[in-house]
């Protein structure tokens, strides 16, 4: 007796455009809930698998999370691959620090500036000499005193020169402390130079490692260009913090595991996985804002709140991107901003995961940014014909939105071939809820019960509740 309201929800599951989203409305007990599921589950069963959708750090603004859409089954695959990752690196970067290629070039580093050193110190000596004075290298620092027969002269023995002797040694002094603050004021510039070359030195050999791992791994995502792209900026980001990967402590080293919050930035947060071959069918009962549209949690770390990628969550949009989404109206009606938030998420296509507290100015706390995810997914509301009536008369973008209603029908004609359809009704009910089974005769008062209940002797009531 339900033709007209079954023949709605095809043309509104069937026709896809935006905007064509479903108001099923009727009475309690109409069965409108089990036979809208069944009707979507038909539907479901025809359109092909959904996309995974993940999470992944944006290592240019780690604020703002970026979103992969990755094949059916593909999420849970890259998820494995990059903590196997960080595992591989745990093993391959130190063992690459310990080559004798690795070493034979720290070592041609370090000799070059060694030589310099020497050379700058041997020119300085040659100077001294020179001017009969010595440069020594004591534990304190350089000092400078006069010589005589190649042995440095002792206070008591300097002080006994001549006048003109002592001020000839003091100006040769004083060259060579210039010349030896020109040199001193040089090493600081060395040494920044000596570390950018081993720094170099070690970009090499960790891009060396991250790139012949990395590149076994892209060869599983050659037709995705956007997981592609962010494997590029891991092996990039991994050689610009390839320290966090190695130790110079041996015990050290061998504490460094995949789970150190250090290697987070590498994981993969897998929001939405659609492990089954059809379009998914979402029956939100709790329709929330954070529900719907998803949260990001946090955890106390020494007294204080902190989050990250790995904790944002999914709401009900994303679980049913791709497929149909079942509401209650009473229920989302009832809850604060998740019919506001439903609504924006339909109007703009895609799911923004906002606080609620950012909505309200309750938090000026830094907080994550998810990249917001495309959406394109039938809503179903089920709800009574007041709801219905309201919304359209005070929610002006109400009729935009749910172009379809599919009315439940209270009653249906009787005659001798709907009595019949009745006995099968009452059958499968007595199957489905695992009732004793009734006789011809109790088939019989049912019907006249449910002509009864209509006040119409040519009327049968489809209350099944």
């Amino acid at each position: 007796g339900q033709d007209r309201a079954m023949e709605a929800i095809s043309f509104g599951t069937e026709i896809d455009r935006p905007g064509y989203n479903l108001y099923v409305m009727g009475s309690s007990g109409m069965g409108r809930h089990h036979l809208l599921k069944e009707k979507l589950a038909e539907q479901a069963g025809k359109d092909p698998p959904q996309s995974d959708w993940c999470y992944v750090a944006n290592f240019a603004d780690p604020s703002k999370p970026r979103a992969l859409e990755l094949p059916n089954g593909m999420g849970r695959q890259l998820s494995r691959h990059m903590n196997q990752l960080v595992g591989d690196l745990l093993n391959a970067i130190p063992s690459a620090f310990q080559s004798d290629e690795y070493r034979r070039r720290f070592q041609e580093i370090t000799q070059r500036f060694k030589q310099r050193k020497e050379k700058t110190a041997a020119a300085l000596s040659a100077l001294a000499e020179e001017h009969s004075v010595a440069l020594l290298d004591t534990p304190t620092g350089y000092s400078i005193t006069a010589m005589r027969a190649n042995k440095p002269r002792s206070s008591e023995a300097f002080e006994a020169l001549p006048e003109e002797e002592k001020a000839r040694y003091h100006v040769a002094i004083d060259k060579i402390k210039k010349e030896l603050r020109d040199v001193l004021a040089k090493v600081p510039l060395w040494q920044k130079e000596l570390r950018q070359y081993t720094e170099e030195l070690e970009r090499d050999i960790t891009e060396l490692t991250a790139s012949q791992l990395i590149k076994d791994l892209t060869a599983s995502y050659m037709e995705l260009p956007e997981v592609l792209e962010y494997l590029q900026q891991v092996q990039q980001d991994i050689v610009e913090n390839g320290s966090m990967f190695r130790s110079d402590n041996a015990l050290e080293q061998e504490s460094i595991s995949a789970d150190d919050p250090r290697f987070t930035r590498y994981r993969v947060n897998l929001l939405v996985e659609q492990k089954k071959q059809h379009a998914p069918v979402v029956y939100e009962d709790n329709p929330t804002y954070q529900n719907l549209v998803g949260r990001v949690e946090h955890i106390a770390r020494m007294g204080t709140l902190v989050t990250d990628f790995t904790l944002i969550k999914p709401g009900a949009l994303h679980l049913a991107n791709g497929g149909y989404l079942v509401l209650d109206a009473h229920k989302i009606l009832s809850s604060a901003f998740a019919w506001d938030g439903l609504k924006r998420a339909l109007n703009a296509k895609e799911v923004r995961i906002d606080p609620i507290e950012r909505q309200l100015s309750l938090a000026g706390t830094v907080s994550l940014e998810p990249e917001p995810i495309p959406i394109h997914l039938k809503v179903a509301i089920v709800g009574d014909r007041l709801l219905y009536f309201l919304l359209k008369a005070y929610d002006p973008e109400f009729s935009s939105l749910f172009k379809v209603a599919a009315d439940f029908a209270e009653e249906m004609d009787r005659d001798n071939s709907r009595d019949e359809t009745y006995a099968h009704l009452v059958a499968t009910l007595q199957q489905r809820e695992g009732l004793r089974e009734l006789d011809p005769s109790g088939v019989s008062q049912t019907i006249d019960w449910a002509s009864r209940r209509t006040g119409d002797s040519e009327k049968l009531s489809l209350h099944m509740g």
